[in-house]
């Protein structure tokens, strides 16, 4: 039973990075795998990306925009 718990914990960094870069418009499984790696770095390093999810398709160049 305390091995069971013990994993759990062990597991806490994993889900975090997981759910924070599925939040972020990223891959779950691929943050969840690169924190078994460097876990604390993997959390740091997802804080400092850009948000994904709010991007709709592509962004047009400023000299497009301004014509419009």
């Amino acid at each position: 039973m305390p091995e069971i718990l013990l994993l759990c914990v062990m597991l806490i960094p994993q889900i975090v990075a997981g759910i924070l870069a599925k939040s972020m418009g990223r891959k779950f499984w691929f943050w969840f795998l690169i924190s078994f790696l460097i876990p604390i770095i993997s959390l740091i390093v997802l804080l400092f990306l850009e948000d994904k999810s709010e991007q709709s398709g592509y962004e047009l160049a400023d000299h497009v925009k301004e014509k419009n």
